[in-house]
């Protein structure tokens, strides 16, 4: 039996959905992203489960993509990078909290910010390093983050590739709630618990009213995005990854 790329464990009435490659950073192959669209379907089909959480094992939350499954052509993580979904899972009708227990990057930060909100450790940190590594964003993060810090710190985290820690995350509005480390899983299912106090079909009702209004709003964002990653990807096949007088 092999071992889990993403653990799976039920507390109150809440899933804990916990990202297992520490050695890697938890970085996303196709194997871990078919796992997590696994999870994430059973826990929203779950009649004892009321709210996910995703947290990352080891000291970083997710590293984004793994760029050693994109040299290889992973036939999985190529069809969802290059899927019109804008998302790496499937929508759930249930909320699903980030536990962000260290460093979110890149294609990392791009799942948190898929979260329906964040409570972050002490210890964690967001950036955004696709213009240093020469990808693109193609989970709608030129539309979320932005959404959440505001455009112009949005930009200047894309451009420098600087990362926010923790309190500045909390003072940008990127996270509701910054504790300590290890008070991180508790403070996520103390979020889950007062979900499930709730009345579930009120909360889920209102929660998918939140995200048609997104929606609706960003869709036309998502599709810039797409087409440009589509765009850039076409450029860097044929080798004109940098513009002329770049270094290579």
């Amino acid at each position: 039996m092999t071992d889990q790329l993403v653990r799976c464990e039920t507390y109150d009435r809440t899933a804990v959905l916990t990202l297992a490659r520490p050695e890697s950073r938890n970085a996303l192959n196709g194997p871990v992203l078919q796992e997590l669209t696994a999870a994430m379907a059973a826990a929203d089909q779950d009649d004892a489960v009321d709210a996910i959480v995703l947290t990352g094992a080891g000291p970083a939350f997710c590293a984004g993509i793994d760029l050693k499954a994109v040299a290889a052509q992973d036939p999985y993580l190529m069809r969802l990078v290059g899927a019109a979904s804008h998302a790496p899972w499937p929508a759930t009708a249930k909320p699903v909290i980030g536990a962000i227990n260290g460093s979110a990057v890149t294609g990392g930060l791009e799942v948190a910010l898929h979260c329906d909100f964040l409570i972050a450790s002490e210890r964690a940190t967001f950036a955004d390093t696709h213009a240093r590594v020469g990808v693109l964003p193609c989970w709608g993060l030129t539309v979320l983050l932005p959404a959440a810090v505001g455009r112009r710190t949005a930009i200047r985290m894309s451009m420098t590739g600087e990362p926010l820690d923790a309190a500045a995350a909390h003072a940008a509005g990127l996270v509701t709630q910054v504790v300590a480390h290890d008070d991180l899983i508790p403070a996520a299912l103390s979020a889950g618990v007062q979900i499930s106090r709730g009345h579930a079909l009120a909360a889920r009702t209102l929660l998918a009213s939140y995200r048609r209004a997104d929606r609706a709003i960003r869709d036309a964002g998502y599709d810039v995005e797409s087409h440009t990653a589509q765009n850039w990807n076409t450029l860097a096949h044929a080798g004109a990854t940098r513009p002329p007088g770049m270094p290579g």
